[in-house]
């Protein structure tokens, strides 16, 4: 079997499912509005262990609530978007602030942490996601 590559410039389907009308998309928002990172890990495991994961080569635990994600495949640069989320896993009615980036967010890694009102905390469930160019 050869090995080949495939170049196109747009996607288009008739959509006769939903509308019957033809629609196409330029390839480079498929490329570009795709999420490049993502990971669901337990921040109350030890060692912050990763549940399912993508473009991740490893995962630190810094500490109580404080967790470095290492991108497999460096983005092009630090000034990508992210977005976080949580589970508290507890009948504890807090203001959780949920996670946030640290001041640590490079073309390799990023670090975030969890908390509420109290203070860092370890959350059962964090999910990352990062949308930006791969480099």
């Amino acid at each position: 079997m050869a090995n080949g590559t495939i170049a196109f410039d747009t996607l288009q389907t008739s959509d006769a499912v939903n509308t019957g009308t033809s629609k196409t998309l330029d390839t480079s928002y498929v490329v570009n509005g795709s999420i490049k990172v993502w990971v669901h890990f337990e921040g109350d495991a030890t060692g912050a262990a990763a549940v399912d994961s993508f473009n991740v080569s490893a995962m630190t635990d810094n500490g109580v609530g404080d967790y470095t994600i290492t991108i497999n495949n460096d983005m092009t640069n630090a000034s990508y978007c992210f977005t976080t989320g949580v589970e508290q896993n507890t009948s504890v009615n807090t203001n959780n602030y949920g996670s946030k980036a640290s001041t640590t967010q490079t073309t390799g890694s990023i670090t975030m942490s969890g908390g509420h009102e109290t203070g860092t905390v370890d959350y059962a469930e964090y999910c990352v996601m990062i949308a930006g160019d791969i480099a």
